[in-house]
């Protein structure tokens, strides 16, 4: 497969549940072009063609050659070792297919793929909120909770190519109260997904009230001082601070930035830090906790990093 030079525009796709993104930034990271149309629904053959025919419109669109641009995308679910093959999507279209391949052939070019959340970290380690930082953790705090790692610059991947799944390890030292938990998509009970991302927020607040059952409006209840609403919100957060302490005691990094519907939450930025030290063995915390600096483009974005020639991954 041919490289792409590094000189012309990275593209990157952020192939999602719902809609597929395609943005493509010159070398400097300045947005040139931004789409996005419907993902097709459980079709496989659809959703690859769907993203050739976004690369080829984009190139077109910049005077760009067919297959001189690097690409890279951004998945739900992972590459799998072991095969190669995509697994843990949410997308289940996708789980069990060799997608790397597949565009590949279709796009006539070596394709980078990646989790989403690693995407995210990338696009806020390169130019965001994280940017200058050694070691940024991103988190994604969604309808799911994932994260990626990126250690000075290069994504963190691991042998098991399952590095920042910290949604699904158990809520830290849970209360009486908090056990055995939720139950998870996985099949476990407990996991930080089933606390932490914006449906179960939103499910734990309504449980025995007539409340909202939508985050946002939770959220927008708490802002205009409903009690119920700022309890379960402050649950939220203390919850927040132990999940997160947790991952600052294994590899203590820079600075942590926020993605996701709930990272819209203005108040976690300071009370997250204010709670978490008592679960941090240090004895102060310097990790900076942080809100992206691109929003819903950062996934996109860090696709683009992710296929440019000069954008690096790491096993371990």
């Amino acid at each position: 497969m041919p490289r792409a030079d590094a000189s012309l525009p990275r593209i990157g796709v952020d192939l999602g549940g719902s809609k597929i993104e395609i943005a493509a930034l010159d070398p400097a990271g300045r947005e040139l072009l931004r789409r996005r149309v419907p993902t097709p629904r459980d079709d496989y053959p659809a959703t690859l063609a769907a993203v050739a025919a976004l690369v080829r419109e984009t190139e077109a669109s910049l005077g760009v050659a067919w297959g001189a641009a690097s690409v890279g995308v951004g998945t739900p679910g992972s590459l799998s070792r072991a095969t190669g093959r995509l697994r843990n999507s949410n997308s289940t279209c996708l789980n069990g297919r060799p997608i790397v391949e597949d565009l590949e052939a279709r796009l006539g070019r070596a394709v980078a793929v990646a989790n989403d959340a690693n995407c995210f970290a990338l696009s806020e380690a390169v130019d965001g909120a994280g940017q200058g930082a050694g070691v940024v953790f991103g988190v994604i705090l969604g309808t799911g909770v994932g994260g990626g790692w990126v250690v000075h610059g290069r994504v963190l991947e691991g042998p098991n190519g399952i590095a920042g799944e910290w949604g699904h390890n158990p809520l830290p030292s849970p209360r009486d109260d908090e056990r055995p938990g939720p139950p998870c998509y996985c099949g476990r009970r407990g996991c930080i997904e089933a606390w932490l991302s914006g449906p179960a927020f939103a499910r734990e607040h309504a449980d025995g009230t007539d409340g909202p059952r939508d985050a946002g409006a939770v959220v927008a209840a708490a802002e205009a001082g409903d009690a119920h609403a700022l309890a379960a919100l402050a649950r939220y957060e203390e919850r927040l601070a132990r999940a997160l302490a947790h991952v600052i005691n294994v590899v203590d990094p820079d600075v942590i930035v926020l993605g996701g519907g709930m990272s819209n939450v203005a108040r976690l930025y300071r009370e997250v830090p204010r709670l978490w030290g008592p679960h941090v063995f240090s004895d102060r915390v310097d990790t900076r906790l942080a809100r992206n600096a691109h929003g819903d483009s950062s996934g996109v974005r860090g696709a683009a990093w992710l296929g440019g020639a000069g954008a690096a991954r790491e096993r371990a």
